[in-house]
């Protein structure tokens, strides 16, 4: 979902200071939040005409998470939940909903699979679902990259292999529209394991390449994001600001959290990133907790490719509690 770049662009946060209580979700409470930010967001009336607004009943809702830092620290699957109840209430069938990640193994060890039973929808991960041939990301400056286990051309031999990504069947066959909920946690490089990061590296494969050189993660996580089986079937992004992280990255580490009891909404997932960095080193700060220079190139790029929005003077920022 492309966008000029010199456009105020919109960020709506929700706030109830009873979401948690000893590290711990509020479920009723999570759910008012989530239908209280959905229907002022979109301007709607009513819940269930606000996700109405967004995806249609016919969709495949894929709802992208980040569970490799588990259930404490990713994004908390009673997020997930509220948005799932939102989804139903709105007519769209359970079978239609499908919670993924990259790797099935964090989902299930993140609770997901547990919540997809309990409410009749689906989890996947992408990995394990396989990967599209006719569907790659391929860089102008070609990496090799060192092929892992369930990368489409692991185990292969000949000139190109290694060369491409490959976009994962789950996203480029199955789902139409896409939900990603990434949690307010930081990456030692970039700033935030944000919208951008989650989707890019999560939807496609051979991305090891990318992650051992920042340089090269800064110039590909946005041309993955921009290709149009990801991120333009983006129709909404948010950002899990409950409880916040800013040292672990995919580790879970409760001991530099803290309670924000936030949640916060747009369609730019550039606006949230730079929000969430900007966050995390305000906490950083306030807890004395050692400073260190995120790399910002990748959010400058994204900005270059119309993704969103880099500039915290042109976004708009509502508060409602």
């Amino acid at each position: 979902m492309l966008r000029p770049t010199n456009a105020a662009v919109r960020v709506l946060i929700v706030e109830n200071t009873n979401a948690i209580l000893n590290f711990q979700p509020d479920e009723a409470v999570l759910q008012a939040m989530v239908g209280l930010a959905i229907t002022n967001f979109t301007g709607k009336t009513t819940a269930a005409g606000a996700w109405r607004s967004l995806v249609s009943t016919q969709d495949v809702v894929g709802i992208k998470v980040f569970s490799a830092a588990g259930e404490l620290s990713g994004t908390r699957p009673i997020v997930v939940a509220a948005v799932i109840h939102g989804l139903l209430d709105a007519g769209m069938p359970a079978t239609n909903i499908i919670i993924w990640d990259k790797h099935a193994d964090d989902l299930r060890a993140a609770g997901f699979f547990k919540l997809a039973a309990q409410l009749g929808v689906r989890a996947s991960g992408a990995v394990e679902t396989g990967y599209d041939p006719t569907n790659f990301y391929l860089p102008d400056s070609p990496v090799i990259g060192n092929l892992l286990y369930g990368d489409l051309e692991f185990g292969q031999k000949g000139e190109g292999v290694g060369r491409k990504s490959f976009v994962s069947m789950l996203v480029s066959r199955q789902i139409t529209k896409i939900i990603s909920i990434a949690p307010l946690l930081n990456e030692n490089e970039l700033g935030a394991c944000g919208q951008l990061y989650s989707l890019a590296l999560g939807g496609v494969d051979n991305t090891f390449r990318f992650e051992s050189d920042v340089d090269r993660l800064a110039v590909a996580v946005p041309e993955i994001y921009a290709m149009p089986s990801l991120g333009d079937r983006v129709a909404l992004n948010i950002t899990d600001a409950l409880i916040g992280q800013y040292e672990g990255s995919s580790r879970g580490l409760l001991q530099y959290s803290f309670v924000l009891d936030q949640l916060w909404f747009s369609r730019d997932p550039v606006a949230l990133d730079t929000l969430a960095i900007k966050e995390l080193e305000h906490e950083r700060r306030a807890f004395d907790a050692p400073e260190f220079k995120p790399n910002l190139e990748l959010y400058a790029n994204a900005a270059l490719l119309q993704l969103g929005m880099n500039d915290t003077n042109k976004i708009r920022v509502e508060k409602i509690k």
